[in-house]
């Protein structure tokens, strides 16, 4: 017999589900890439550093961008989903967050004229003579149309109809993959600048065939890709796209312009819309201010409302109130927790201790809880 489900808790711990997808919680750890793979294979840091936010409690675990194709990755440390050698990894790393509690899930990206770069902790600048000399050299890169993205960085190869439909099944290709090695929530990463982002903009995109000029031939790219994943991807498995809501510069892609992608996405099959901004010319969405707290959050509610989709709230979230708050408003379905979660793995608890959920420490794993609930009877803690 099925437990009855409890109507007092916050909504932030309430269950979420997509098609046959249902996550414990509505906290999702946000794709942050760690710079950090060898040839695109993740490593052991990468299994403790993932596992960690499962055994904290959260409800859905997206791991970092993965490369859909080798000339996608962005510097020589960047995941990759671009060769079978790199699934063993990613279904170790599925299996243990499955095990413990949380939906495992995947994004899936590839930079496109953001490339040939040093590692983010090293500047994210485009790679020099030094880093030649130690092996990391240049590469091909592709995009939209021959724009670099500024003096210095590289000039990328305009995609031909050949070339578009290549990276298309390579997307496809690395979506099998991810359902392979386990995965269960799959995102498309269209924003921040990088490849689907360059089609989407009016300012990376100056093409005059049918992958440029109006909006609509401007979207047909990302469509394509969305169609291919969603094709390859499971139908009980739900799929999420990572959009640029504005671009915050003169002459750019708008909120207009994400709310009708969103509805065309949605026609294609993505289930869920995750809300961020900028990255088109490498630049803060906001600049000369100081970024308040939930500053993307009213993207996530204009796209919400405007495609009447789901969404996902990312950008300075800090806390379960705020969280909370969020939810109850109806500005988006999930909440995706990123850089709070590198400072406490156990942010889900931290926020269930300030919203009151009771008893607390049963959302971790029982070799825990069971301590903790010792310590609170043996000091009274509150």
């Amino acid at each position: 017999m099925t437990a009855p489900q409890r109507t007092d808790l916050p909504l932030l711990f309430t269950p979420f589900s997509l098609r046959g997808m249902t996550a414990r919680n509505r906290i999702m750890v946000s794709p942050m890439t760690q710079c950090s793979a060898e040839d695109g294979t993740l490593l052991d840091y990468h299994y403790g550093h993932y596992t960690a936010f499962a055994r904290g409690a959260a409800g859905l675990v997206c791991l970092e961008e993965h490369a859909v194709e080798r000339r996608g990755r962005k510097t020589y440390g960047d995941a990759g989903l671009y060769d079978d050698k790199h699934i063993p990894m990613l279904a170790r790393i599925a299996e243990a967050l499955r095990a413990l509690g949380a939906v495992p899930g995947i994004q899936l990206g590839h930079g496109g004229r953001k490339a040939c770069l040093r590692r983010a902790i090293d500047g994210f600048v485009p790679l020099d003579a030094e880093d030649a000399a130690k092996g990391e050299v240049w590469w091909e890169a592709v995009s939209a149309s021959a724009k670099a993205l500024a003096p210095g960085w590289v000039v990328p190869v305009p995609l031909d109809a050949g070339g578009i439909a290549e990276v298309v099944a390579a997307w496809a290709a690395a979506t099998r993959r991810a359902d392979a090695a386990g995965f269960d929530f799959l995102e498309i990463h269209g924003a921040h600048g990088y490849l689907i982002h360059q089609f989407l903009s009016p300012l990376t995109n100056d093409r005059t065939d049918g992958y440029g000029g109006s909006r609509e031939k401007r979207f047909r790219f990302a469509l394509e890709v969305a169609e291919a994943v969603r094709a390859a991807w499971p139908a009980a498995k739900p799929l999420s796209f990572r959009v640029s809501a504005v671009d915050a510069i003169e002459g750019g892609y708008g909120i207009e312009d994400a709310i009708a992608l969103a509805r065309a996405l949605k026609g294609v099959g993505v289930d869920i819309i995750d809300c961020s901004s900028g990255g088109i010319g490498g630049v803060p969405t906001l600049r000369g201010t100081r970024t308040p707290p939930g500053y993307q959050v009213p993207f996530a509610e204009a796209i919400r409302k405007g495609a009447d989709v789901p969404t996902i709230a990312v950008g300075l979230i800090y806390d379960g109130p705020q969280a909370e708050a969020i939810l109850r408003e109806g500005k988006a379905d999930l909440i995706a927790i990123g850089r709070e979660m590198l400072v406490n793995p156990f942010w889900a608890l931290a926020a269930a201790r300030a919203l009151g959920v009771e008893p607390r420490y049963e959302l971790l794993p029982r070799t825990y809880s069971y301590w903790l609930n010792k310590r609170r009877a043996q000091t009274g803690e509150a």
